[in-house]
């Protein structure tokens, strides 16, 4: 999944973006609000990580101009205003949760679980399509077979296509939710993590669709 970090502080910004890398997310990192304005119309994000106190542009301005456009993305809102009358600005203005700084990245990331559930519609942690289990806290995957550990890149893959089993993706989408800006997109990556998949779940776990792309079945 692609994450969108708003963050003008560097040494936050930097430990942030290496702890979401670290556990399977590809990030873009901006320093404003004008830049988060600029990635959010050229860029899909599957969570945006939003401080408010930017310069150019106010993160509550960013966030208002978000919703204006009737963009559903969870928004979480990372900041040091730990006043109730921001918290409530922040929470009207359309953010999905709200955490103070300083945080522990292992609560950040609960908390994305958690808004990634909600904007699906569920309410069970695991992703399964009956056949296969994924569970994001661990990047394990639970088959008939046993119990697999991913990669991160495995990971980050699988979880794509289990957000929406039936949905097929394109090696361009795959690869738009596996690398982050500046990230080189390795050659043949996509069929690497796949064949490396089907080795550890079975050749049955993720359906090729010639020529369109890839998915896994729905409903097992």
């Amino acid at each position: 999944m692609r994450v969108l970090l708003v963050e003008d502080d560097h040494m936050i910004g930097e430990a942030a973006q290496q702890s979401l890398k670290d556990a399977s997310y590809a990030v873009d990192w901006v320093r404003d609000g004008a830049q988060a304005l600029t990635a959010m119309a050229t860029q899909s994000y599957g969570v945006v990580l939003l401080d408010l106190g930017l310069p150019k542009k106010d993160g509550l301005e960013v966030l208002r101009s978000i919703r204006s456009k009737g963009d559903p993305v969870p928004v979480l809102v990372i900041t040091a205003r730990d006043g109730l009358q921001d918290r409530i600005a922040g929470l009207d203005a359309g953010a999905d949760d709200y955490v103070l700084k300083p945080f522990e990245m292992a609560e950040l990331l609960a908390r994305m679980r958690a808004v990634e559930r909600r904007k699906g519609g569920q309410a069970n942690p695991l992703l399964s399509n009956g056949a296969m289990a994924l569970d994001p806290a661990t990047r394990e995957v639970r088959t008939d077979d046993g119990t697999f550990r991913l990669s991160a890149r495995e990971f980050s893959l699988l979880q794509s296509l289990m957000v929406r089993p039936g949905a097929i993706l394109s090696r361009a989408e795959l690869e738009d939710r596996l690398y982050g800006w500046g990230e080189e997109v390795e050659s043949n990556a996509v069929e690497f993590l796949i064949h490396a998949l089907r080795k550890k779940l079975g050749n049955a776990a993720i359906k090729n669709v010639r020529g369109v792309g890839w998915m896994v079945s729905k409903g097992g």
